[in-house]
């Protein structure tokens, strides 16, 4: 019998979707655009986020699946061409995302390693880390899940961390009304920001591995887009409040990074460096358990090809 995994396995996987790469790398556009309204951009997304969760909680319930997603389309759109299609587009979604997050992992680590990146070094970063996950996601959903758990644990710490200092030092008067920019270029500023956001709906993929899902569920779905609103929209409001929009123009990448140099100085560009090491790492490891899950989904109902045809199988089944 296998191991199940709680409420905090659930929780950090949806922490971990979304608390990744986002965050370091939208952080700068957003400033920019919304000026001294970017924590109100990030407060708007998280407000998308929660309604979009709530549906996921209710149907997470409902259609408890390793698909997730994919369960939900074929039952909301039936098991034709339509849903085949979007959940192609699904998995195609989780390869790019993938892609980002180990490419922005080896990017950081040759940055801290060496001062700037080395090519030889990033992209044996970029193997290693996918193929440690990918190991650690063959071992099973309880060892995905406690992974998962010691890695939103270190990268909220640092977040945190961030925040409490930049509290203390910032001028928050750039916060005032008389800096935001107008309400249109807010909310292009917020629905950029969404990026940053997406990853909640991992947590809908636990739903045969998790301990009392009709509790846990819903619990995990809200608590994990609450804390990621938080943390966000206090992260925001630090960075404007201790970088000048020239600054965020120039260093838009690292914009987070550039953020906690007034008050934490060298140390804050490397300690902010490791936090983007766990954020990609833990959004690497949530989006391969998503994508294991859907994959167990279709070859348990044996939606794959037979190997030849003096086999038969189950075509077309759940959009596949």
């Amino acid at each position: 019998m296998k191991k199940k995994i709680g409420f905090w396995e659930a929780y950090s996987i949806g922490v971990g979707g979304m608390i990744g790469g986002g965050i370091f790398a939208v952080l700068g556009l957003t400033i920019l655009l919304a000026k001294g309204a970017a924590p109100l951009a990030f407060l708007f997304a998280g407000i998308i986020a929660l309604l979009t969760a709530y549906s996921y909680a209710k149907l997470s319930v409902r259609y408890p699946s390793e698909g997730g997603t994919v369960e939900f389309l074929v039952q909301g759109l039936g098991n034709n061409l339509l849903s085949a299609y979007l959940n192609t587009l699904l998995l195609a979604s989780y390869i790019i995302m993938l892609a980002l997050y180990a490419y922005a992992f080896g990017s950081y680590l040759s940055a801290l390693l060496f001062h700037q990146e080395v090519e030889l070094v990033k992209k044996a970063a970029i193997l290693g880390v996918l193929a440690l996950f990918t190991l650690l996601n063959f071992m099973g959903a309880y060892i995905s899940g406690k992974s998962e758990d010691l890695l939103v644990f270190g990268k909220v710490a640092i977040l945190l961390l961030f925040i409490i200092f930049g509290l203390l030092t910032g001028d928050f008067s750039k916060l005032s009304p008389e800096h935001y920019e107008s309400p249109i270029k807010i909310v292009t500023g917020g629905l950029i920001i969404f990026l940053a956001y997406e990853g909640f709906e991992l947590i809908a993929n636990t739903a045969a591995d998790i301990e009392d899902p009709k509790r846990n569920l819903p619990k995990a779905f809200y608590a994990a887009v609450l804390t990621t609103m938080t943390i966000y929209v206090l992260v925001a409001a630090v960075a404007v409040a201790n970088l000048t929009y020239e600054e965020v123009e120039r260093y838009s990448d690292f914009a987070l990074a550039i953020a906690a140099k007034p008050f934490l100085g060298d140390a804050g560009f490397i300690l902010i460096g490791i936090a983007a090491l766990l954020s990609t790492s833990s959004a690497i490891n949530a989006t391969l358990y998503g994508g294991a899950r859907v994959s167990y989904l279709v070859a348990k109902l044996g939606a794959l090809p037979p190997p030849s045809p003096a086999r038969s199988g189950k075509r077309g089944v759940r959009g596949f």
